[in-house]
């Protein structure tokens, strides 16, 4: 019998432990929120499909594959990424750009709130077409 309870005790050890280590949900988010945010990025990046600037177009970014933007050089990290920005990876890369992408030449600080992460996200899935 001990050697059961033990065993039991042990699964229930692992079971706390993997859900402690589950990464938490992303915060749902709001994309008026988000349009105030994207001020920080409007230096080097525009919501105009066509538009680059610093950086490229960053309308109907979600969904599309990293580096496809026609007529923007992007940086041969970028280019060897094949991210899909979708919502986690947008999270991911406005978390830390140069930890997703070592030797990109984004140089915008990382947005450390997860919630502007979220809200900046939410933005950015309503400005446009889709480049694939």
């Amino acid at each position: 019998m001990r050697i059961k309870w033990i065993a039991g005790a042990g699964a229930v050890a692992l079971g706390a432990a993997a859900l402690a280590a589950a990464p938490e949900p992303a915060p749902a988010g709001n994309a008026a929120k988000g349009k105030a945010l994207f001020a920080r990025c409007a230096a080097c990046h525009a919501v105009v499909p066509g538009k680059n600037g610093i950086g490229p177009s960053l309308a109907g970014v979600v969904g599309r594959r990293s580096a496809s933007v026609p007529g923007y050089a992007y940086s041969p990290a970028m280019q060897a990424s094949k991210l899909k920005w979708d919502e986690a990876t947008l999270g991911r890369f406005l978390a830390g750009p140069r930890q997703l992408v070592p030797g990109t030449r984004m140089i915008a600080a990382p947005i450390a709130a997860p919630q502007d992460r979220a809200d900046l996200t939410a933005y950015l899935k309503t400005t446009g077409s889709k480049t694939k």
